[in-house]
């Protein structure tokens, strides 16, 4: 086993043993020979897309397929095997289609004529003979662009899925990921082709996080600024994790009556603000803190809790009978609720549950201001900037975690000057989401724009006031503090810097995956760099 693509990996190298997320070896095994394999389909389908055969069904399952290798997704090794069988029958099958259409397609490169072995034992030792990551080039920083694009690739295909839930999809995002999939199965590739390779990952993924703004914002409406209770009111309870918004949909839908309150926890707190959600009445508020709290946070919910997406915690043995998977989100043991969309088992489960025997006051949090709302007020905001009210705004989020060192990320917020403006987003707000800071001329100073899925509205926020002000970003009296996790975060990284924006600053580690060269690269082109030993050196470096 051999794993880096997360954050928190071991020692701050890689995970040899077993996940520090906990994925077992078995697992590991298993997702590399997925991705081999989903390379395979991918030399195919972008040798249909030559001859103008392209499959819908195939676009969509690769999409899938690769986002079910991304940190805390599937960790179930039968799922991986259903995954990897179906991934070599749509080849087989698309290959037939494309030599018939007249095209031509690879049969020399070992992921196009793979083979899968009879049975799991035998997939996990095909994986574990890979070495997959480390296969993918001899050359150390060819292999770190490589592996960036591998782990950009898994981020751009979650934000795809996303968007096609909720009906948004456009066929140069597929082309794009085959053809990436398929470029990474060659060698011989220059340092500048694989850069630029990167960098169009990156700008392929703001036409994805652009389809999945249409498509929340399209069903759901545009987020509103919301005031939403954290404490909890008498009676059953299921709790909703995660990201899909359509998920909490259906799940509103189906509990309507039936006496149960639903809380979100995490990425879903935003879901609070879109005003088709919030008119549920029985959606009333938000239960628990940040990421690295959740080991204590599930066990004490008296309720259902249903899991959607990434970004969770595998959960204990202790409560497992009561949790519940949806979507591409697998475990051991676990019941998932399947593409019916049927959540008859969690609301069976939350009604023989105790649920909250008493009301709980624990105050409340602002959401909401995603493009929509900040740039409705930007008259007030480009004046308070002009007159100095504003002195600078510092966008402070990303993803959580629980290594150590996030503790920068609140000491950071509760030291930014009083006439500094902080936007956040994703679940590293959740390290200072409930802190009071006050406001500026009636705009509160913390202003969380949503989930790592609205990485799209702070990116036009961003843009509109750069317009405003007749400048380009990098200009604007900006920066970003962020803090990564996993390839969600990594694919946000590559669409910035497609973008131009320079002066990142990323912790609380760098990547374990980019080559000291590389990041040479990185910092040259972009000015990245590490976030500082203290909130106060970089603070001060940043207002001088």
């Amino acid at each position: 086993m051999f794993c880096n693509q997360c954050e928190q990996t071991a020692k701050g190298i890689g995970c040899t043993k077993i996940g520090v997320c906990g994925k077992s070896e078995d697992v590991a095994a298993l997702q590399d020979l997925l991705t081999h394999a989903v390379q395979g389909l991918s030399l195919v389908a972008d040798a249909g897309r030559r001859v103008g055969l392209v499959d819908q069904e195939v676009d969509r399952f690769t999409c899938e397929a690769i986002f079910a290798c991304l940190t805390n997704v599937d960790f179930d090794p039968l799922r991986f095997q259903v995954w990897i069988n179906k991934t070599v029958e749509l080849r087989q099958d698309l290959r037939l289609r494309v030599e018939q259409a007249g095209g031509t397609t690879d049969t020399t490169t070992p992921a196009a004529t793979f083979v899968p072995a009879a049975n799991l034992q035998g997939l996990v030792a095909q994986g574990e003979a890979l070495d997959f990551m480390n296969s993918l080039d001899s050359n150390e920083d060819l292999r770190s662009l490589k592996q960036i694009t591998v782990y950009g690739l898994r981020g751009l295909a979650a934000y795809a899925d996303h968007a096609a839930i909720l009906g948004q999809e456009d066929e140069t995002i597929y082309a794009f990921i085959h053809r990436a999939m398929a470029e990474l199965t060659r060698s011989g590739q220059g340092l500048e082709q694989l850069v630029a390779l990167v960098l169009e990952c990156g700008t392929v993924n703001l036409k994805a996080m652009e389809l999945l703004d249409a498509g929340n914002t399209g069903k759901y409406g545009h987020p509103t600024p919301t005031e939403v209770p954290l404490g909890a009111k008498a009676g059953k309870a299921i709790l909703i994790t995660g990201h899909d918004l359509r998920d909490l949909d259906l799940l509103l839908q189906q509990t309507a009556g039936k006496g149960i309150n639903v809380y979100t926890h995490g990425e879903m707190l935003p879901c609070h603000a879109y005003p088709e959600l919030k008119k549920h009445p029985h959606f009333i508020g938000h239960y628990g803190t940040a990421w690295q709290n959740q080991a204590k946070e599930f066990p004490e919910f008296p309720g259902a809790i249903l899991f959607t997406t990434n970004c969770i915690q595998k959960p204990a043995d202790g409560y497992k009978d009561r949790v519940f998977t949806t979507g591409l989100v697998g475990w051991p043991g676990l019941v998932h609720i399947g593409p019916d969309k049927d959540f008859s088992p969690v609301i069976a489960c939350a009604l023989a549950m105790p649920g909250f025997t008493a009301d709980t006051d624990k105050g409340s949090v602002l959401t909401g201001f995603a493009r929509n709302t900040v740039l409705g007020v930007a008259d007030k905001v480009i004046e308070a900037v002009k007159s100095k009210a504003i002195r600078h705004f510092f966008l402070v989020g990303g993803c959580d975690g629980a290594k150590p060192g996030r503790n920068y990320y609140t000491e950071f917020v509760e030291k930014v000057p009083a006439d500094c403006m902080i936007l956040t987003l994703a679940c590293g707000k959740f390290r200072f989401f409930d802190k009071k800071l006050g406001d500026i001329g009636g705009i509160p100073r913390l202003l969380d724009v949503g989930q790592c899925n609205d990485a799209y509205s702070a990116i036009q926020i961003a843009v509109a006031l750069a317009g405003a002000f007749d400048c380009e970003v990098n200009d604007l009296p900006l920066s970003m503090v962020l803090s990564w996790y996993e390839q969600k975060a990594v694919v946000i990284l590559l669409t910035l810097f497609s973008l131009g924006i320079k002066d990142i600053r990323l912790g609380p580690s760098l990547p374990a995956f980019i080559s000291p060269n590389v990041l040479n690269v990185l910092v040259e082109n972009f000015a990245c760099k590490p976030i500082a030993a203290t909130p106060e050196e970089d603070i001060q470096t940043i207002l001088g």
